[in-house]
């Protein structure tokens, strides 16, 4: 077998590229991945061709370390969502958003308002009756507070 894998150089980095994603499952960090990019890229193209392994280190460096510059840090916005933080996300889901209010909310007192099937405390600059559509404009730990819908 040993002696096989030498004489077919596109298994060889295959296996190394396999061996590659493996170790990042095991050792996180974001960066082992992109050499096994690089060592699948050059054993397609030993796949293709037949590089000597002069020029199969040489691409393999290239594209190891060209995937690692230019896509790092697009794959970790993308998979780590790295950039925005949890509270604004979070936000999202509640800005802006429509609910009824279940328990009248006196001006600068709390109430309770019904959002998305779970009560929450809430807290408007104006007088709102129960029944009322509100709109939430602001999530601070869990109060909301609101406006009435025009």
């Amino acid at each position: 077998m040993e002696s096989e894998l030498f004489m077919r150089p596109d298994l060889f980095w295959f296996l190394l590229g396999l061996a590659f994603f493996l170790l990042e499952l095991i050792i996180p960090g974001f960066v082992i991945i992109f050499f096994g990019f690089g060592a699948w890229v050059t054993s397609l193209i030993c796949l293709l061709a037949n590089p000597g392994l002069d020029l199969q280190i040489i691409i393999f460096s290239i594209t190891s370390i060209l995937s690692l510059i230019l896509l790092r840090k697009m794959f970790t916005k993308k998979f780590f969502n790295e950039g925005v933080s949890a509270p604004d996300i979070l936000d999202d889901e509640f800005i802006g958003k429509e609910a009824i209010v279940i328990e009248d909310i006196a001006k600068g007192s709390r109430g309770r308002i019904e959002f998305k099937g779970t009560p929450w405390t809430a807290v408007s600059d104006e007088d709102i009756k129960a029944g009322q559509t509100v709109i939430i404009t602001e999530k601070e730990s869990i109060n909301l507070t609101v406006k009435p819908k025009i």
